[in-house]
Protein backbone atom coordinates (compact mmCIF):
# COMPACT_ATOMS: atom_id res chain seq x y z
CA UNK A 1 0.00 0.00 0.00
CA UNK A 2 1.15 3.12 -1.29
CA UNK A 3 -0.25 6.96 0.09
CA UNK A 4 -3.71 5.38 -0.14
CA UNK A 5 -5.03 1.61 -0.08
CA UNK A 6 -5.25 1.97 -4.30
CA UNK A 7 -1.62 0.85 -4.70
CA UNK A 8 -0.26 -2.21 -4.68
CA UNK A 9 -2.55 -5.46 -4.51
CA UNK A 10 -6.07 -5.78 -5.84
CA UNK A 11 -8.33 -6.18 -2.94
CA UNK A 12 -12.24 -6.88 -2.55
CA UNK A 13 -13.36 -3.91 -3.58
CA UNK A 14 -10.22 -1.97 -4.49
CA UNK A 15 -8.58 -1.81 -8.09
CA UNK A 16 -5.05 -1.52 -6.96
CA UNK A 17 -2.25 -0.66 -9.16
CA UNK A 18 -3.71 1.60 -12.12
CA UNK A 19 -2.63 2.83 -15.28
CA UNK A 20 -3.77 6.88 -14.35
CA UNK A 21 -5.10 7.01 -18.25
CA UNK A 22 -7.80 4.53 -16.95
CA UNK A 23 -9.09 6.90 -14.61
CA UNK A 24 -9.38 9.59 -16.83
CA UNK A 25 -10.63 7.61 -19.17
CA UNK A 26 -13.23 6.24 -17.44
CA UNK A 27 -14.17 9.72 -15.89
CA UNK A 28 -14.88 11.71 -19.27
CA UNK A 29 -16.47 8.68 -20.83
CA UNK A 30 -19.13 8.16 -17.75
CA UNK A 31 -19.11 11.48 -17.10
CA UNK A 32 -18.35 10.83 -13.45
CA UNK A 33 -17.25 13.52 -10.45
CA UNK A 34 -14.25 13.21 -8.73
CA UNK A 35 -16.21 11.77 -6.35
CA UNK A 36 -17.68 9.19 -8.36
CA UNK A 37 -14.37 8.05 -9.46
CA UNK A 38 -13.25 7.93 -6.03
CA UNK A 39 -16.03 5.17 -5.09
CA UNK A 40 -15.66 3.47 -8.74
CA UNK A 41 -11.98 2.24 -7.22
CA UNK A 42 -11.71 2.14 -4.04
CA UNK A 43 -15.60 0.40 -3.68
CA UNK A 44 -16.73 -0.69 -7.14
CA UNK A 45 -13.52 -2.15 -7.93
CA UNK A 46 -10.94 -5.15 -7.48
CA UNK A 47 -12.40 -8.77 -7.42
CA UNK A 48 -15.85 -7.22 -6.91
CA UNK A 49 -15.73 -5.18 -9.77
CA UNK A 50 -14.19 -8.10 -11.86
CA UNK A 51 -16.34 -10.65 -10.80
CA UNK A 52 -19.65 -8.16 -10.26
CA UNK A 53 -20.63 -10.79 -7.71
CA UNK A 54 -18.80 -10.38 -4.38
CA UNK A 55 -15.79 -8.64 -2.69
CA UNK A 56 -15.78 -12.29 -0.49
CA UNK A 57 -13.34 -14.85 -2.39
CA UNK A 58 -15.40 -17.54 -0.82
CA UNK A 59 -18.59 -16.06 -3.22
CA UNK A 60 -16.26 -15.58 -5.97
CA UNK A 61 -15.16 -19.40 -6.00
CA UNK A 62 -18.61 -20.49 -5.55
CA UNK A 63 -19.64 -18.57 -8.77
CA UNK A 64 -16.70 -20.09 -10.68
CA UNK A 65 -17.23 -23.29 -9.94
CA UNK A 66 -20.68 -23.11 -11.62
CA UNK A 67 -19.18 -21.47 -14.53
CA UNK A 68 -19.45 -17.99 -13.83
CA UNK A 69 -16.50 -16.69 -16.56
CA UNK A 70 -16.11 -13.28 -14.47
CA UNK A 71 -15.66 -14.97 -11.45
CA UNK A 72 -12.94 -17.37 -12.95
CA UNK A 73 -11.20 -13.94 -14.18
CA UNK A 74 -11.13 -12.20 -11.00
CA UNK A 75 -9.55 -15.37 -9.21
CA UNK A 76 -7.11 -15.58 -12.46
CA UNK A 77 -6.55 -12.10 -12.09
CA UNK A 78 -6.16 -12.13 -8.19
CA UNK A 79 -3.38 -14.67 -8.28
CA UNK A 80 -1.28 -13.10 -10.98
CA UNK A 81 -0.77 -10.25 -9.22
CA UNK A 82 -0.26 -11.43 -6.14
CA UNK A 83 2.62 -13.61 -7.75
CA UNK A 84 3.69 -10.95 -10.14
CA UNK A 85 3.91 -8.80 -6.56
CA UNK A 86 6.15 -11.48 -4.83
CA UNK A 87 8.54 -11.44 -7.64
CA UNK A 88 8.90 -7.88 -7.73
CA UNK A 89 9.62 -7.90 -4.53
CA UNK A 90 11.82 -10.69 -4.43
CA UNK A 91 14.34 -9.06 -7.42
CA UNK A 92 13.84 -5.68 -5.36
CA UNK A 93 15.33 -7.05 -2.28
CA UNK A 94 18.34 -9.75 -4.28
CA UNK A 95 16.05 -13.14 -2.92
CA UNK A 96 13.67 -14.21 -0.63
CA UNK A 97 14.03 -16.74 2.32
CA UNK A 98 10.73 -16.49 3.32
CA UNK A 99 7.06 -15.85 1.69
CA UNK A 100 4.12 -15.83 4.40
CA UNK A 101 0.33 -16.14 3.72
CA UNK A 102 -1.68 -13.80 6.20
CA UNK A 103 -4.87 -12.28 6.83
CA UNK A 104 -8.06 -14.10 5.59
CA UNK A 105 -7.46 -15.35 1.99
CA UNK A 106 -3.59 -16.15 2.67
CA UNK A 107 -4.64 -18.15 5.83
CA UNK A 108 -8.14 -19.53 4.13
CA UNK A 109 -8.24 -19.96 0.19
CA UNK A 110 -6.43 -23.59 -0.45
CA UNK A 111 -7.02 -22.57 -4.59
CA UNK A 112 -5.42 -19.13 -4.21
CA UNK A 113 -2.16 -20.20 -2.64
CA UNK A 114 -1.86 -22.99 -5.27
CA UNK A 115 -2.46 -20.59 -8.07
CA UNK A 116 0.32 -18.44 -6.50
CA UNK A 117 3.03 -20.75 -5.72
CA UNK A 118 2.49 -22.99 -8.84
CA UNK A 119 5.65 -21.91 -11.13
CA UNK A 120 7.75 -20.44 -8.54
CA UNK A 121 10.38 -22.75 -8.92
CA UNK A 122 13.18 -20.45 -10.34
CA UNK A 123 12.87 -18.82 -6.99
CA UNK A 124 13.88 -21.82 -5.03
CA UNK A 125 10.06 -22.24 -3.53
CA UNK A 126 9.40 -25.99 -3.53
CA UNK A 127 5.51 -26.01 -3.37
CA UNK A 128 3.96 -28.96 -1.91
CA UNK A 129 0.20 -29.25 -3.19
CA UNK A 130 -0.41 -32.22 -0.77
CA UNK A 131 0.71 -30.05 2.60
CA UNK A 132 -1.43 -26.76 1.19
CA UNK A 133 -4.57 -28.42 0.80
CA UNK A 134 -4.26 -29.92 4.65
CA UNK A 135 -4.42 -26.02 5.96
CA UNK A 136 -7.00 -23.65 7.06
CA UNK A 137 -6.24 -20.66 9.18
CA UNK A 138 -3.41 -22.08 11.42
CA UNK A 139 0.35 -21.51 11.12
CA UNK A 140 1.61 -24.36 8.70
CA UNK A 141 4.71 -24.41 6.27
CA UNK A 142 3.66 -25.03 2.94
CA UNK A 143 6.93 -25.90 0.94
CA UNK A 144 8.57 -29.54 1.40
CA UNK A 145 11.63 -30.19 3.74
CA UNK A 146 15.10 -28.84 2.09
CA UNK A 147 13.13 -25.88 0.12
CA UNK A 148 15.25 -22.96 -0.52
CA UNK A 149 12.54 -20.31 0.31
CA UNK A 150 10.16 -21.21 2.70
CA UNK A 151 6.59 -20.51 2.42
CA UNK A 152 3.87 -20.50 5.10
CA UNK A 153 0.60 -19.80 6.61
CA UNK A 154 0.95 -17.48 9.62
CA UNK A 155 -2.46 -16.56 11.14
CA UNK A 156 -3.04 -12.73 12.00
CA UNK A 157 -5.32 -11.12 14.63
CA UNK A 158 -5.66 -7.27 12.89
CA UNK A 159 -8.02 -6.29 15.18
CA UNK A 160 -5.87 -6.88 18.13
CA UNK A 161 -3.01 -5.47 16.80
CA UNK A 162 -5.26 -2.38 15.61
CA UNK A 163 -6.73 -2.09 19.24
CA UNK A 164 -3.74 -2.64 20.92
CA UNK A 165 -1.94 0.51 18.75
CA UNK A 166 -4.88 2.87 19.68
CA UNK A 167 -4.32 1.91 23.02
CA UNK A 168 -0.71 2.90 22.98
CA UNK A 169 -1.87 6.00 21.34
CA UNK A 170 -4.32 7.40 23.30
CA UNK A 171 -2.52 6.38 26.45
CA UNK A 172 1.00 7.47 25.70
CA UNK A 173 1.77 3.48 26.69
CA UNK A 174 3.62 0.59 24.94
CA UNK A 175 1.73 -2.42 25.48
CA UNK A 176 2.75 -5.36 24.21
CA UNK A 177 1.56 -9.18 23.86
Amino acid sequence: MGFTPLEGLMMGTRSGDVDLGVLLYLAEKEDLSIQDTNTLFNKKSGVYGISGISYDMRDIEKAAGQGVERAQLALDMYAYRVKKYIGAYAAAMKGVDLIIFAGGIGENDIETRKKILEGMEFLGVEFDPARNAKVRGREFILTKPGSKVVVMVMPTNEELVIAIDTYNIVYDADFRI
